[in-house]
Parts: C-alpha cells; structure tokens; sequence
C-alpha cells in the first residue's frame, strides 16, 4: 500500500501552528509527518526534535520524524539514545531520517567545523551502525572514520526495530542506503523524476550486494505539491488540479515509490485538506476510497 506524509514547515512565525497541522494531518489519514532540519537561519524556526517530540505528544497514531536530521550536528550517539527514548514515549512512532547535511554555512555559524562530501557520507554510515550496535549490544564499541563509541551503553533497548531512511543521492552514499538504511527518502527537486531510474538501481543493487531484499526498503519521494489550477507545473513544484497532481504522483509509483512526502506550497492547512480528500485517493494503491 503507498503510504502518505505530510511536511510540516519549522517556522516559528507567530501565526505557526506546527502542532496544529500535524493533528490536523492524523485526523485527514495521513501515515506520517515530518520536518526538514536546519537550525541556523535569521527566519524564526522551530528545532525539529524538540518540535516534534511536541507532535508526537500531541498526537496518537500518525508516525513521526525528521526529514532529516543532519547529522554532523549532533552526536550519532545521542541521537541513538533521543531515538530511542522518542520511540518509546510515543508508542513505536519514530522513523528516524538521517542525512549528511546540505548547508554548509550552518556548520560553520555554529562553530562545527564543514565536513567534505565524503566526511559527510562516512558519518552517516558511522551513525547508522553506532545506532543499531548501541540498539542492540552492550559495551558497544566501535571506531568509525568519523564517530567512536568505547564501551557505550543504551538502556532500556528499544522494544522494535526503529527505522532509519536516508536522503541520498552520490553513489557512495547510495551504497550506504542500500547496505545498511530501512528506507531512501530523495527529494523531487535535487532527484527529479528523470534521474530517479538510475539512482533507484544503484540503491537496489547496493542492497542485493549486501544479501537483502531491496523489497525492504522503503523509497519516498519527498514534493512540493500545489492543489491549484492556476498554478502551472515548474520550479520543482508538482501542481495542477487534483487529478492532475494524482496523476503525477501515480507516475512516481511507477517509478518504484512506495510512499509521498507531500509538502504543500502556500496554505499548508488549506493543501492538506484538499490533498487529503481529492488527490490521495486517486493515487493507486493508496487503499483510500474517493469520497
């Protein structure tokens, strides 16, 4: 079944209800909600852990996460605990989403020092496995080509296997998705539809080469959607009316994504709405019924 999850802007403008918009998304159906990370920026912004562990708390059975969350900016073992214990207070709702981090600049306003690329990809990987030896052994130690850990413990672990997705794009970090990730989560406007084929294969055949099941993974597809006539398609926005948008997202499954990360343009309440009721539907084998 093709799953469903609305992103929830970070703003922190006066007039932001992010904790309003993601019960609004649970009781429209949506799977999941997520939220993008970048703490630096003169635009008023929420944190996204601590935002969504707010959502998360306000709501009961929509799933929960970053979109993704950069992780040069915090230790992959503390995010390994803040995971855990996340996934626990909000009854297994977790999907942890993890990337290099795209905004160089942040990294040097808060003092964090710029990773290369492949700084960047060798961390994620680091992170990946810190998490799930600190998930799953005692005395956990490891030594990675950018994180450590010396004999670290977790406790309590966690009660299921939490998921991880990746927003990745290189071959080597594709690799990584593949071998060791639950979940690849590009975004239309740095992978548009025409150069998904071939990232898709290298993501499947790092998999294969690893022993799993590229049926395991689940592939999202993150994009900018309008739900309006007057809006013409371009500038990496899918829009058009409902049938239109469905349309183009029904193309995307053909693709070999098995879930949307729809995030609106303009009125995020008013999109969701509409996205909800008139496209969603039309989407195939979104198990929805046209109301």
């Amino acid at each position: 079944m093709i799953t469903f999850g609305l992103a929830i802007p970070p703003g922190a403008e006066q007039d932001s209800d992010p904790i309003g918009l993601a019960q609004q998304a649970e009781e429209l159906g949506f799977d999941f909600v997520g939220m993008s990370d970048h703490p630096c920026g003169t635009d008023p912004t929420y944190e996204s852990w601590t935002v969504l562990s707010w959502i998360a708390a306000a709501t009961s059975r929509i799933r929960v996460g970053p979109r993704v969350l950069g992780v040069p900016y915090r230790s992959p073992a503390l995010v390994a605990k803040m995971a855990e214990t996340f996934d626990r207070l909000s009854g297994g709702r977790l999907i942890l989403g993890l990337g290099g981090g795209s905004a160089d600049y942040e990294f040097r306003a808060f003092g964090l020092g710029v990773p290369t690329p492949r700084e960047k990809v060798d961390g994620m990987e680091d992170a990946i496995r810190i998490a799930h030896g600190l998930w799953s052994e005692s005395a956990f130690t490891y030594e990675g080509n950018r994180y450590r850990t010396e004999l670290a413990d977790v406790e309590p672990k966690p009660e299921r296997s939490i998921p991880i997705w990746l927003g990745t794009y290189g071959p080597r970090a594709l690799a990584i998705t593949g071998k060791l990730a639950d979940g690849w989560i590009p975004s239309y406007g740095s992978a548009p539809p025409d150069q998904i084929p071939v990232l898709r294969d290298r993501l499947f055949k790092a998999a294969t080469d690893a022993g799993r099941d590229s049926d395991e993974l689940t592939c999202a597809y993150h994009v900018p959607v309008a739900v309006n006539p007057a809006t013409p398609p371009g500038d990496g926005v899918v829009s058009g009316t409902p049938e239109e948008v469905a349309a183009q997202l029904n193309a995307f499954t053909k693709l070999g994504f098995t879930a949307f990360s729809l995030s609106p343009v303009g009125d995020v309440a008013a999109q969701a709405d509409v996205l909800a009721r008139e496209v969603v539907p039309l989407v195939q084998g979104s198990g929805r019924l046209v109301p």
